[in-house]
């Protein structure tokens, strides 16, 4: 809920910000510099598509050229968020770095700030970073950090302002409050008494602008494809346009870990498990082969997908070692709530009754009920599996 919190200030940053800017004479600002925006997007592309050493040679040439600019240490930090993006519970070194990028735009936008208070680049540089920081904190559960992060994006938020017609790039920021503002509503009631300080949004006018977003925008084209992709599987449970979209962006960015096993959930969420195999195969080998950004939960993913593939083709033995590898996956970064992990467990425990291995299938079976509530259809399962074992004894 914390988390949500912290996304609502960041999406209304998106809205006000991008609104205000068009306000103003645009042609001062770096950010809005078209040649400059051109230079952002190439960066982005190769961050996006995990060759982050491209990327940050480009945001090194603006940190040359605009030593004092919050733009380029706001880029090395968004690009250190990436290189975390595939696990953030196991970030390492990369954790306090992404924060020191964050409090260095923050140090270079306030000098901004205090010379112009009604520069909108220097209010759109504090808004954002400390956005970042407070769903960088949310995330590692730094509630006390993570409130106060998002008490500064709010100070910065208020003083944008502005509801002029905008272009499909500042489209983006109200797409994203449009849709969200109503999601967290409907879904989490207990903070309409926070969102009564937010306008409130449109769902499927949210919708309509990202995907113009995605067809029109220069600079947040990708961004808008990655927020509609995950609304359409998860959301509007439309499975066939997410897939769509996750094809579209893992061709584009085929290194990328994230996207790569997005798509591949998508082939298999979908029925299509000739090629869903084909992706996760690809997924388990760019593990082994150590590629960057493939790790324990791409794993998890592609061997539970390879497990249940063979399990429909009646593979048992293939099944059973796709399945022991998604729950050595899963336990190499306590995973063990997840439904890949649980259900793993489940289907190995169900293959043991079967062989007459009953001690192993209970044992398994304890595994899932002291990880699961009783309501849970996993732990329904297994409770009756037990049963069936029982009775036989």
């Amino acid at each position: 809920m914390r988390k949500l919190l912290v996304l609502v200030i960041c999406l209304a940053t998106s809205l006000n910000v991008s609104k205000a800017g068009i306000q103003n004479d645009t042609t001062k600002y770096l950010l809005l510099d078209f040649a400059m925006q051109v230079e952002i997007t190439d960066a982005i592309d190769n961050m996006y598509n995990f060759d982050f050493r491209k990327a940050e040679i480009e945001f090194d040439w603006m940190k040359y050229n605009h030593p004092e600019h919050p733009l380029p240490y706001f880029l090395f930090g968004i690009s250190t968020w990436w290189q975390m993006l595939p696990n953030l519970d196991n970030d390492g070194d990369l954790g306090e770095e992404f924060l020191a990028y964050m409090d260095t735009t923050v140090m270079k936008a306030e000098a901004m700030y205090d010379l112009d208070e009604s520069n909108i680049e220097a209010t759109f540089f504090l808004a954002g970073a400390y956005g970042f920081k407070g769903r960088y904190l949310s995330e590692k559960r730094y509630w006390g950090r993570a409130a106060g992060a998002g008490k500064q994006a709010l100070k910065y938020l208020e003083k944008t302002q502005g509801n002029e017609s905008f272009s499909p790039e500042i489209l983006f920021g109200d797409a994203l409050f449009n849709y969200y503002s109503i999601w967290i509503r409907e879904n989490y009631p207990m903070l309409k008494p926070i969102l009564l300080f937010f306008p409130k949004g449109d769902k499927q006018l949210g919708i309509e602008q990202l995907e113009e977003v995605s067809r029109n925008a220069f600079y947040t084209r990708i961004e808008a494809i990655y927020f509609l992709m995950r609304i359409k599987a998860f959301e509007e449970k439309k499975t066939f346009d997410a897939l769509r979209l996750a094809e579209r962006i893992f061709k584009k960015y085929p290194n990328n870990p994230y996207f790569h096993r997005f798509y591949a959930r998508m082939l298999y969420t979908t029925g299509q498990y000739a090629s869903a195999e084909a992706e996760s195969l690809d997924i388990l080998s760019k593990i082994e082969a150590q590629q960057l950004g493939y790790e324990e939960i791409s794993g998890k993913y592609a061997s539970f997908f390879l497990g249940d593939i063979n399990k429909k083709r009646k593979d048992v033995e293939a099944a059973k070692n796709y399945f022991s590898k998604a729950i050595q996956f899963a336990e190499a970064i306590d995973d063990v709530e997840s439904g890949y992990y649980l259900f793993s467990q489940y289907y190995l425990s169900e293959y043991e009754e079967l062989a007459g291995n009953d001690q192993s299938a209970l044992d398994r079976i304890e595994i899932i009920r002291d990880n699961t509530k009783r309501k849970d259809t996993v732990n329904k399962l297994a409770r009756a599996l037990r049963k069936k074992i029982r009775k036989k004894r």
